[in-house]
């Protein structure tokens, strides 16, 4: 519990400071979520270079939108917000994003922002702790979450597969936690439904 608060009181230090402009005090907030960030991201789009895109493009977005968080010392949960909602908005647009991303050319425009993003890339995705058995499980995995209703999805990602806390959860999907124990029932249900056969 003394380490919990320690690290708590660092990490509200960090968010302090990055509010205040500092920008290495941000990256050491990015070290310590890219991975759970990253994680959440793969699961939810099913693909390792959009997943690092998308928590680079949250990462930014964070940067610039500090002032917005009033609650300093609930800067994960806010984070995973940012990640969650540029996931399911990339799910919506896909189509679009990608026959976009065939017209667009690098750009040297941007000035900090690019530089934060340079700073950030290379980093962002983390293969999960827990490898999967095989790769034709792992399919049946993915495809069994991606057809759940988006907050089944979510909830299940982030408290089943990621273990964050339920009312961490519960502020990120803006439900309370007895929906977030429901959500989580409700697509274990369906996932047992759907991969009887390969478990």
């Amino acid at each position: 519990a003394q380490e919990q608060a320690i690290a708590a009181a660092q990490e509200l230090n960090w968010v302090l400071a990055a509010k205040g402009g500092d920008r290495p005090a941000f990256g050491k907030l990015a070290q310590q979520y890219q991975r759970q960030c990253a994680a959440v991201a793969l699961r939810l789009l099913g693909n390792g270079h959009d997943a690092a895109e998308l928590v680079q493009d949250a990462l930014v977005k964070a940067f610039r939108s500090l002032d917005q968080l009033q609650q300093s010392e609930r800067f994960g949960p806010w984070l995973m917000r940012i990640v969650t909602n540029l996931a399911l908005n990339f799910r919506r647009a896909r189509g679009r994003r990608q026959a976009l991303s065939l017209e667009q050319t690098p750009s040297g425009h941007g000035g900090g922002e690019e530089d934060l993003r340079s700073s950030l890339a290379g980093r962002v995705l983390d293969a999960p702790d827990q490898p999967l058995t095989s790769a034709e499980l792992g399919d049946a995995i993915q495809r069994a979450i991606s057809e759940l209703p988006e907050k089944q999805r979510l909830a299940l990602v982030m408290f089943a597969v990621e273990k964050m806390p339920q009312k961490d959860v519960a502020e990120v999907l803006n439900c309370s936690v007895e929906a977030v124990k429901w959500h989580v029932f409700m697509a274990r249900k369906h996932l047992r439904k759907c991969l009887g056969s390969h478990l």
